[in-house]
């Protein structure tokens, strides 16, 4: 991208917004009939990306495809000024979305083209993907100035991803202060809570009265920029309790906050993982929380929006790991997506290896047979889908915490119990339908064949993830490629040596 590119576009300089609960003192006050302050229409008129436009927007607010046509035309025939027009409406999130949704020679003529309108808000919107193409083709200034703008969780965000080379440089050229907020987060693993709670936190002594906190609040000028409670802390920065706002402004100005505060506090390590940390939010119903070093000294908070975009992310990685689909994402380089998809592949032929020959151990037995041949993929395809559903529950069990060391063996049993259930059901309908096609003996070996398969899938969608979670491992990574290896194989063997012990043919 071209030099002209990174000194125009991101200047990161457009102004911020009122927010429409604040009022300008120096404005005249608009009332209604009822004394009540109402919003200038002038300014409502000026905010349209507060509401759905429907000419940009579908019915599911995306935008829609003739619009982003509309864009690109205008790029392809390089009339900026109708570039701007057309992207100048939209909210910092749909503006990150046009960008990954136009051809990716075609974003450096777009951001170049909306300049001021490449807002911090915009970049931190951006697919991660996207947004290390970008960071990378910036000098460590322009970077660093994007970093300056954005709270501490959102600049790692930006850096973490980066190459280390890159990330040294960059940080060199930010603040003494956020150079060292920076670091600290950095120095936590990935998908902790210490790389990504936020570090601007309201804090005052335990000594306050409210009035005193109201005070404070009202002349400080280094706030947090959203806050949904104050901690009160001791000496030594130990979180003694919370304070919500509704609180601080209900209660007399001369009590002190010890006698008001909230003693019983959900306090989060610094080092847990970020899955934890969003059931413990799901199961608190937290709006926020306040996070502990080891020393139980506090050092940042959690928020609820923060989570939102976790369990986001955790849902859509675990249902991508279960399928072998690497991160899954469009925007992800070819060669990434190549590396984390093929190794799942080979894994998956290797035992498909392990079915291929219980099919070869039995190969004189379908020679004289052909009916097995046509009816022994029904059973290993119902085995397989079975098995799957399985997996899925306990994955998502462990995942959510319902599965646990306590509980596993009855939730074992249960899955068994339902397995069995189905197994008897899909075997009276297919021993029926092979009854009629190739005889009563057939219809009753695959049907005790169908029952066993489907048991046993029930057990391994449950074991097999079970098993990854005790030694450590993540249950969605390869229990589909050995759950699939069970039900394949116990599918084929089960009908072909039923049917071979029957003596319908030959082993």
């Amino acid at each position: 991208m071209s030099p002209a590119w990174v000194s125009a576009s991101l200047a990161f300089a457009a102004p911020h917004r009122k927010p429409a609960s604040m009022v300008d003192p120096a404005a005249p006050d608009v009332l209604d009939e009822d004394k009540t302050l109402v919003a200038d229409a002038a300014e409502d008129e000026a905010r349209p990306d507060d509401r759905i436009d429907d000419e940009r927007h579908d019915e599911e607010n995306r935008l829609k495809p003739e619009y982003i046509r509309e864009v690109r035309d205008a790029l392809n025939v390089g009339d900026k000024g109708a570039v701007y027009d057309l992207v100048e409406p939209l909210h910092p999130a749909d503006i990150a979305d046009l960008i990954e949704l136009v051809d990716e020679d075609e974003r450096e003529v777009l951001a170049a083209a909306i300049t001021d309108l490449m807002t911090v808000e915009v970049v931190a919107e951006l697919n991660d993907h996207v947004r290390e193409v970008m960071m990378e083709a910036l000098s460590p200034e322009a970077v660093a100035g994007i970093a300056e703008q954005l709270e501490t969780d959102d600049a790692v965000q930006l850096l973490e991803d980066l190459d280390e080379a890159d990330q040294r440089a960059i940080i060199a050229e930010l603040e003494p202060e956020t150079q060292a907020a920076v670091n600290s987060a950095l120095a936590y693993p990935e998908e902790t809570a210490g790389r990504l709670m936020n570090r601007h936190v309201m804090a005052v002594p335990e000594h306050m009265t409210v009035g005193d906190l109201i005070d404070y609040l009202r002349v400080e000028g280094d706030l947090a920029h959203d806050f949904f409670e104050v901690f009160v802390v001791d000496a030594s920065f130990h979180p003694v309790g919370s304070c919500a706002l509704n609180w601080i402004l209900t209660t007399p100005r001369n009590i002190r906050l010890t006698d008001v505060m909230k003693r019983d506090q959900t306090l989060i390590p610094a080092m847990m993982d970020q899955e934890e940390v969003a059931l413990m939010f799901q199961k608190y119903a937290l709006i926020s929380a306040a996070v502990v070093d080891e020393s139980g000294r506090l050092v940042g908070q959690m928020t609820v929006d923060d989570i939102v975009h976790i369990i986001s992310e955790e849902a859509g990685e675990d249902a991508l790991l279960l399928s072998g689909a690497g991160d899954g994402d469009i925007n992800e380089p070819i060669r990434e997506a190549y590396s984390s998809r093929v190794r799942w592949l080979v894994a998956n032929l290797g035992t498909a290896v392990v079915a291929s020959a219980i099919i070869a151990f039995f190969g004189a037995a379908i020679e004289e047979l052909v009916a097995l041949a046509v009816l022994m993929p029904i059973v290993a395809s119902i085995g397989g889908n079975a098995g799957t559903q399985t997996m899925a529950v306990a994955v998502r069990a462990i995942a959510t915490n319902q599965l646990t060391r306590a509980n596993t063996w009855k939730i074992v049993g249960r899955e068994l119990r339902v397995a069995i259930l189905n197994g008897a059901t899909v075997a009276v309908l297919i021993g029926i339908g092979a009854g009629v096609l190739f005889g009563w003996q057939m219809g009753v070996v695959i049907a005790i064949a169908m029952v066993i398969n489907i048991a046993v899938s029930g057990l391994a969608g449950v074991l097999v993830p079970v098993a990854f979670e005790r030694l450590r491992q993540d249950p969605a990574v390869a229990s589909s490629v050995f759950v699939t290896m069970i039900t394949d194989s116990m599918g084929f063997f089960a009908f072909l040596g039923l049917a071979v012990a029957a003596g319908l043919a030959p082993l």
